[in-house]
């Protein structure tokens, strides 16, 4: 288990640098995964994944997956990579502060 920190924040992480503990999520989490992939400014869409993510998470313990994903955002799975480069489970989820997927996100 390591620790990052972000604007003072500490958050622990796992070996693939997903939160440990998904009640940890806020802005600064944010902030640090946003720069980790490489992404230079936050818009509506991007939050709008985080959003469906997390809401689709919390109702089923689960992250959703990919086809799943670009249905309840009517965003394109085109569209998804390009708004996180690393892909809906590695960069999309992790910047959402779910665990890593399990399976095919």
């Amino acid at each position: 288990m390591a620790t990052v920190e972000m604007n003072g924040k500490s958050f622990e992480i796992d070996e693939d640098g997903f939160l440990l503990d998904y009640k940890t999520f806020d802005k600064e989490w944010v902030e640090y995964v946003r720069q980790q992939e490489g992404i230079d400014e936050m818009n509506d869409e991007h939050w709008k994944v985080v959003n469906v993510l997390q809401d689709y998470y919390e109702k089923n313990g689960i992250a959703p997956m990919v086809r799943v994903l670009s249905k309840l955002t009517k965003y394109k799975l085109k569209h998804i990579y390009e708004l996180f480069p690393s892909g809906p489970g590695k960069g999309a989820c992790k910047m959402a502060g779910l665990p890593k997927p399990t399976g095919c996100v």
